[in-house]
């Protein structure tokens, strides 16, 4: 008798293990079924840092398999990579790619199946899911289902409540537990918690892990210390702000010094950025991070996650409050300012503070027509003003032939602008108060194009 052929990709026990049940009785398959349902799966990791793709890809695609069974088998594969399961499936590359493809009469399979719910779907994502592979005629198999999804069934819509609140119950609680445990090894331990090395610093050994286990696996903790390459840098900031130096000023010297900027010391993670010189944004922010001295902070700009069904991005980072920041108890790494400088230091105003309830009126409302930049508040002879440097400034010298500044006082615009409006509508206030006229403008969503020889009103966005 001729042995069975055996598959290249299996060996021989697996083989026959797979064709066997118990007491050593080859499997009948039933012949309408053989071939049976194409199907596609997807999965997901939601982070590709912290666990192991193959590793997690395995196991879902072991469990889907498993539901399938003898009813078909996997003929295409989408699987996301560090998505959040917040994310809709719009917004998730390979779930995206999943909907196109099931709306396409020449897919190529006919149902999907996922490994396990929460991998796929949090909260009521599912019933937005769901309709589209109705419309095109798509089956799509759950293994808490034990099979295909039918929301006709009253059993399975409550079943899909249940893991819908289960699954965003556990994203809370998941999330919960992780801040706690970071505000607290922030706070009590000085922890350093990942990230990239701030600027004046690098990145060294600071022991074994804390937790057993993961010390056991060899991770090791990490904390700052004095960049010698850049530590100088910062502390010159720091020396020139306190003498009274203004923040401008200070990135003018730098840019004079040939000092490279951060995000050229870096360019590995800052692809992003032009890395030519120092702007004053920079400066300021060194300036401002309390990290310089010593301790370490955390929670200065926590991310906000905003409902799926919002428009713009899903997740933004705000700055917090200072009341909000998490500050180590201990010196926690090497300082390069001491905490009573750092607080001088954010004292520091070049220019004299005003005690007249200064106030700039039209602030975002105003424009260059050269340019088409927005004109930056400035104070010109005791009154309020705008000016347009074109991206000049003193931490960026003009060039040879830059065009002159742009400069309008404030008092005079506000006539101007009440002239325009005059007869545009009922609504425009008759005594051109400088607060109403700004707010006119803002709530009829209308700027002023400022040029040397004449202004006009100009719609942001067509009412």
């Amino acid at each position: 008798m001729a042995r069975a052929s055996q598959p290249e990709s299996l060996d021989l026990l697996t083989h026959w293990a797979g064709q066997s049940r118990a007491g050593g009785r080859m499997r009948r398959r039933d012949p309408d079924v053989i071939g049976g349902l194409r199907f596609a799966f997807y999965g997901r990791v939601s982070t590709a840092d912290f666990q192991e793709r193959d590793s997690s890809r395995r196991w879902q695609r072991d469990v889907a398999e498993d539901l399938i069974g003898d009813r078909g088998r996997v003929v295409a594969e989408f699987f996301d990579i560090d998505q959040s399961r917040r994310l809709p499936w719009r917004d998730r590359p390979q779930a995206a790619a999943l909907l196109e493809a099931v709306a396409d009469p020449d897919r190529g399979f006919d149902a999907v199946v996922v490994g396990e719910y929460e991998r796929a779907f949090c909260g009521d994502q599912i019933l937005a899911v769901l309709p589209l592979f109705e419309a095109h005629g798509v089956r799509l198999w759950l293994p808490e289902a034990l099979g295909p999804v039918d929301l006709q069934e009253p059993a399975h819509r409550a079943l899909l409540m249940l893991l819908g609140a289960q699954s965003k119950r556990e994203v809370l609680r998941a999330r919960s537990r992780a801040l706690a445990a970071m505000r607290a090894q922030a706070r009590d331990e000085g922890r350093f918690l990942g990230g990239r090395p701030l600027y004046g610093y690098r990145l060294v050994d600071a022991g074994p892990h804390p937790n057993p286990m993961h010390a056991k696996w060899g991770r090791r903790l990490q904390r700052y210390d004095p960049n010698p390459a850049t530590a100088p840098t910062v502390r010159w900031i720091f020396e020139q702000r306190l003498a009274g130096r203004s923040v401008s000023s200070i990135a003018a010297a730098l840019n004079t010094l040939g000092v490279p900027c951060p995000s050229r010391v870096d360019r590995a993670r800052n692809p992003h950025r032009a890395g030519v010189a120092w702007g004053v944004t920079t400066v300021q922010a060194i300036l401002a991070n309390v990290k310089y001295t010593g301790r370490q902070v955390w929670n200065r700009q926590p991310a906000h996650c905003s409902p799926p069904s919002l428009p713009g991005p899903f997740k933004t980072q705000r700055w917090a409050a200072t009341d909000q920041w998490v500050i180590s108890k201990q010196v926690a790494h090497p300082a390069l300012v001491s905490e009573q400088d750092f607080i001088a230091a954010q004292e520091v105003c070049a220019l004299p503070t005003p005690h007249d309830g200064r106030r700039y009126e039209l602030v975002g409302l105003l424009r260059c027509r050269r340019c088409g930049r927005c004109l930056e508040s400035c104070w010109s002879h005791g009154r309020p003003a705008y000016r347009c440097q074109h991206g000049s400034g003193s931490a960026k010298p003009r060039c040879r032939g830059h065009p002159r500044n742009l400069y309008v006082r404030e008092d005079r615009m506000l006539e101007v602008i009440g002239s325009m409006l005059v007869g545009r509508d009922a609504d425009v206030p008759a005594d051109r108060e400088p607060r109403l006229i700004a707010s006119y403008l803002r709530q009829h969503r209308l700027v002023v194009t400022c040029a040397e020889e004449e202004c006009s009103l100009e719609s942001v966005i067509p009412m």
